[in-house]
């Protein structure tokens, strides 16, 4: 097999979500879908052309096929799932809102099959010999002691495979303290090429108190030795009418147009934006990379779901002639 192009690693769920708005206590029926920051983003890039692989651990059982099979569908490799005789998949359920009610979610996934991973169990350095990105988020140290020890060692055998490693912070509040998220992210800081991280984020998580995002950004390159950092923006006017754009500080400032949004589903915009940057720096620069990122995330509001359903075709058209009209 040839090396692939992006290497993720991270926990997929089960998503539950009540029909119509409803509540999880009113419902009596729940539609199933599957969701996981790092899966979503192998997803998006799999359906870019890019060889991608997504590296978890899951149980033997329906439930464990259900989510690997989804992630099959859609050209992701997962022949480095491990996979678990007696342990369970994680769920969450999601409460769609409505103004002034924000949407919600609870989670089930304490010792699932992926938090109760053991690092020994993952060959990091023949799944990255010649990768060309790491991809992970905060979530994934998150889950657990194994998760947290086996993420350092992915990114110490990607870095030795000289591949760029890519990192999100992507904070839970449900899963650990902004104390234990701090003294992670401060660790692996060092060690990455690529920090997708907000203005207040740069603040809280690692020191930074610059009064402007492009300055906090500056800072945050300098300190850590960062080829970049990207930032989303978002203005929310209501739950279902935002403006989306991006900044990235790299070799210079690239600054994405800012698109209004009709937020059909605001799940899974961060990890299809994500998909659409790495598609568009391993194909071209950061200015190809900027403008597929924000189309693909701008697009992926419009889709149920946590998976970006996009082609390149759809992202080209949105950057090169947005427009809503009908496509005949």
């Amino acid at each position: 097999m040839p090396p692939y192009d992006v290497v993720t690693f991270g926990e997929a769920l089960l998503r539950l979500t009540p029909p119509n708005f409803q509540r999880i206590e009113q419902t009596t029926l729940f539609h199933g879908s599957i969701g996981g920051a790092e899966l979503n983003t192998a997803v998006g890039l799999a359906r870019l052309g890019m060889r991608v692989t997504w590296v978890s651990r899951l149980p033997r059982n329906p439930l464990g096929r259900l989510i690997v099979n989804g992630a099959r569908e859609h050209g992701v490799d997962v022949s480095h799932v491990v996979w678990s005789d007696t342990d369970r998949a994680g769920v969450y359920f999601l409460e769609e809102g409505a103004a002034p009610r924000p949407s919600s979610v609870l989670y089930d996934r304490a010792d699932s099959a992926c938090a109760r991973l053991r690092p020994l169990e993952l060959d990091w350095d023949a799944i990255l010999a010649g990768a060309r990105v790491f991809q992970v988020t905060g979530i994934t140290p998150a889950l657990s002691d194994g998760c947290r020890r086996a993420t350092f060692e992915a990114i110490e055998a990607a870095k030795a495979a000289g591949a760029l490693v890519s990192f999100d912070p992507n904070f839970r509040s449900k899963l650990w303290s902004t104390a234990e998220a701090k003294q992670v992210y401060l660790a692996i800081a060092p060690q990455l090429d690529i920090l997708f991280c907000s203005h207040e984020g740069l603040r809280d998580f690692y020191g930074i108190a610059a009064d402007d995002a492009i300055g906090a950004a500056e800072q945050a390159r300098e300190r850590f030795g960062l080829q970049a950092v990207v930032m989303t923006t978002r203005e929310a006017r209501g739950v279902h009418d935002n403006t989306v754009g991006s900044i990235v500080v790299a070799d210079r400032v690239y600054r994405d147009r800012e698109r209004e949004v009709e937020v059909v589903e605001r799940l899974g915009a961060g990890d299809a934006y994500a998909a659409g940057l790495l598609f568009g720096l391993l194909t071209g620069d950061w200015e190809k990379a900027v403008a597929y990122g924000g189309a693909a995330g701008a697009l992926k509001h419009s889709i149920p779901g946590d998976f970006p359903l996009l082609t390149e075709e759809e992202i080209r058209q949105e950057i090169e002639a947005p427009s809503i009209r009908v496509s005949r």
